[in-house]
């Protein structure tokens, strides 16, 4: 996929003045659920009603969705609303009934799309077809995959194409259900910029609270579009309850967030500059954590050496690490000055973190 600006074709021809807003239930659970959510969301900024019909569950006998049946009511949101449908697809099977029921917009779930038989099962069933197609990328932080993906759709005369940023699963726990790991789509859109990108902050943050942050700072990031799951009754759904927002939430967020517009040059200077901006905040508050768990760190080294009544400083290990990190600071081109003054910082929290540690 050397070349990636025939991609964003169908996405410049639909939507200009507004990102593009897929929304709609985690699951579809009843007819009068999905149609009542819809009507909802008939007449706001919303270009895409999605609702789970195929739900990939991590352990059996949880809810796994209506199956088929529910096309038949994204058939009616479609008459009765006007708007156009998204769901999930993870076989061919899915991809023929979808089509069958002439779904707008298909998505690949984050666990399908690490397994590139599922991909190419996928693309071959949807070999020609004009369907616009996202792929959310994989539970893990790999972005070869995620645009192995994108190859494998790109390769079977798929062209409109676009990808779903959801976050990453960590086996630390953080404030978010799966970490967005910005950098991730950052360099996802420097290698190609003309690729569609959506943001899914339901699935980033698993909180409803928090969907609004993480949208403001995806459009900030220049993404081209949201997916957020709205349920005309959020806190009784089937699933993922504590991630939806009903759809009068989903339509004042949408009045509050800033949508950045270019204009003219100054205008985009400023976005530019936003952008770069909201970069170096993300790897910030990442840098605060990294200190965080560095001194985590210290304190159990502070527990060890009190158990066995050593000596805090330790003036031999401090010299090895300094010389390593000014070689690693001139690989990274980082002056010997500014290494010195950030690692000594550093080593003095360290150390009073074990001090502490000590004289408890």
């Amino acid at each position: 996929m050397k070349n990636s600006k025939e991609l964003r074709t169908w996405l410049d021809d639909l939507y200009i003045n507004h990102p593009l807003v897929i929304a709609g239930p985690c699951s579809a659970e009843t007819e009068e659920q999905v149609l009542k959510t819809a009507h909802k969301l008939k007449d706001s900024d919303v270009n895409y009603f999605r609702a789970g019909i195929w739900k990939p569950r991590t352990r059996p006998g949880n809810f796994e969705g209506v199956g088929a049946l529910g096309l038949k009511w994204l058939q009616k949101v479609k008459a009765e609303t006007g708007m156009k449908t998204a769901v999930e697809v993870a076989n061919a099977g899915h991809v023929k009934l979808a089509i069958e029921h002439d779904i707008d917009l298909l998505w690949i779930g984050a666990r399908s799309t690490v397994s590139p038989f599922i991909v190419q099962e996928i693309a071959d069933a949807l070999e020609g077809t004009d369907k616009i197609v996202l792929v959310k990328n994989p539970v893990n932080q790999d972005l070869a995959l995620w645009l192995g993906g994108v190859e494998r759709l790109h390769s079977s005369n798929i062209k409109k194409l676009g990808v779903i940023h959801r976050g990453f699963s960590s086996y630390q726990k953080t404030r978010y259900r799966n970490n967005p790991e910005w950098q991730i789509p950052i360099e996802l859109q420097n290698r190609f910029p003309d690729l569609p990108l959506i943001c899914d902050p339901s699935h980033i943050t698993g909180k409803r609270e928090m969907i609004f942050e993480v949208s403001q700072t995806a459009l900030d990031l220049n993404f081209n579009g949201l997916m957020i799951e709205t349920h005309i009754d959020p806190d009784n759904a089937w699933s993922d309850a504590a991630q939806q927002v009903t759809p009068d939430t989903l339509i004042q967020m949408m009045k509050k967030l800033k949508i950045r517009k270019e204009t003219d040059t100054e205008a985009e200077y400023r976005n530019a500059l936003n952008t770069l901006r909201t970069q170096i905040d993300i790897i910030d508050h990442q840098l605060i954590e990294i200190f965080g768990k560095r001194m985590e760190i210290a304190d159990g080294i502070g527990e060890l050496k009190k158990e066995k009544n050593v000596a805090i400083l330790q003036s031999k290990r401090w010299n090895e690490i300094l010389g390593k990190m000014i070689l690693k600071g001139e690989e990274n081109q980082l002056s010997e000055e500014f290494i010195l003054k950030v690692f000594k910082a550093i080593h003095q929290e360290s150390i009073n973190h074990q001090e502490k540690v000590m004289n408890r």
